[in-house]
């Protein structure tokens, strides 16, 4: 099941980059926004200019659409849930992810003021992935009590291009206003709620000083990255269809 869900991510991501492909077929927007991520316990991220294209869809009637598109992120940081310990503080990052919604949109208009509500799924792919051990290792002195800390650990995502693809719900709405016909600004909030998995693992050496220090195996095979957090674009478009 688990090598299933990797390659259902893997296709969707492949169809939903080919679509992003093809932006002058199917868009009748273009415009030019900015992302910004705010990772539940983490840290503040942001797009990589000009690596960010959103808004793509096809329009089977003037209140529907599908949109797709893509956004590279570099993450700052993120935490890790199902671990025996809870933190607030990320323990993975800084890293990049390309990040692909689908979204089915319902849309409202009132003369010049257009109101979307979004929804669907996500998925993304993570590289360059590291793991924060100043947080892991405060992490682990409150966990074992103890006066000093270090870790090494491994985990599934951990070199190069052998990472896994992470998936999730995505939800949102977005309000746009036109100054002119054409011309109009965009404000867009989304919310993300996925992961993927870690399997933390690896050794701790620590101790209460003086005492002797002791070495702890540990193997956290539900460790999980959480890709959970707020979404928020500021744009500027370009409406061909009005």
């Amino acid at each position: 099941m688990k090598y299933l869900k990797t390659i259902m991510a893997g296709g969707i991501i492949s169809v939903l980059i080919l679509i992003s492909l093809h932006r002058p077929a199917v868009s009748q927007e273009l415009g030019m926004s900015f992302s910004f991520f705010f990772p539940r316990n983490g840290y503040f991220s942001t797009p990589i200019s000009p690596f960010s294209l959103r808004g793509i869809g096809v329009h089977p009637t003037r209140y529907l659409s599908i949109e797709s598109g893509f956004s590279l992120y570099r993450m700052s940081g993120m935490n890790v849930i199902n671990l025996p310990f809870e933190t607030r503080d990320p323990l993975m990052g800084p890293f990049f992810s390309i990040m692909v919604p689908l979204q089915v949109v319902l849309e409202m208009q009132a003369g010049n003021v257009v109101f979307r509500v979004k929804g669907g799924g996500f998925g993304f792919y993570n590289f360059g992935n590291k793991i924060n051990y100043g947080n892991v290792d405060r992490a682990m002195r409150i966990y074992y009590e103890w006066d000093v800390a270090n870790s090494e650990l491994d985990y599934d995502n951990s070199i190069g291009f052998d990472n896994k693809l992470g998936y999730g719900l995505i939800g949102g709405a977005e309000l746009i206003v036109y100054f002119t016909k054409q011309f109009g600004m965009n404000f867009e909030v989304n919310y993300l709620s996925g992961g993927t998995d870690l399997n933390f693992r690896g050794q701790v050496t620590g101790g209460s000083l003086p005492n002797t220090m002791e070495t702890v195996n540990i193997q956290y095979k539900d460790a999980r990255l959480d890709y959970t957090g707020w979404e928020i674009t500021v744009g500027v478009l370009f409406d061909t269809k009005r």
